[in-house]
């Protein structure tokens, strides 16, 4: 009984750094933005409203678009798969978007299957390695370029920070709901590939 209770204290002492370390990591990491060149640049799905992407995944578009622009990348991978609101997957509705804004259809490639972060980075690897690509510009809202990154340094990929700065939440609330999300995915992807 002794040692359980013993265990049973060491658990919670794990459990509280562990969950402090995410809280403070997540936020810190958010501040980083890699600045260099890339073969891609991989865009993580976020909603999509019918064939419209959510204020959220534009941003998220637009900014991997200035970076095709800006000379950053010279492909664009758009991920995600069909969700709730739309008939669509978001990579398609991203190309949609990308295509509108003058990025040639030869720039841009697609991996419309996945419903998660963990499925969007592991189709991307086998995607890159069939398009000869190798390094990557990761694109998504600051708070989620931890877990992003951490899960692509996992897979093996050559993988660096851009996260868009300019998302417009809907309601004051959102923003708090993805950093306490993205502290507690965090914190199970540390456990997960401990």
């Amino acid at each position: 009984m002794k040692y359980i209770l013993c265990f049973m204290r060491l658990l919670l002492v794990g459990g509280i750094l562990l969950g402090w370390y995410a809280a403070v990591s997540v936020p810190v990491y958010a501040l980083r933005t890699d600045d260099v060149t890339a073969d891609a640049a991989v865009v993580l799905g976020a909603a999509a409203w019918g064939s419209r992407p959510s204020p959220v995944y534009r941003e998220r578009l637009n900014h991997a678009i200035a970076l095709y622009q800006q000379g950053k990348v010279e492909r664009l991978i758009f991920t995600g798969g069909v969700g709730i609101k739309s008939t669509q997957s978001e990579a398609e509705i991203g190309r949609q978007y990308a295509l509108g804004r003058g990025v040639p259809d030869s720039a841009i490639l697609l991996e419309p299957q996945s419903t998660s972060t963990i499925e969007n980075l592991t189709n991307v690897r086998q995607l890159a390695a069939e398009n000869d690509l190798h390094t990557f510009l990761i694109v998504s809202t600051p708070s989620h370029m931890k877990r992003a990154m951490l899960i692509a340094k996992r897979l093996g990929l050559d993988a660096y920070t851009s996260p868009t700065r300019s998302t417009l939440w809907l309601r004051n609330g959102t923003r708090q709901q993805l950093y306490v999300r993205e502290v507690l995915g965090y914190a199970h992807h540390l456990l997960l590939f401990w």
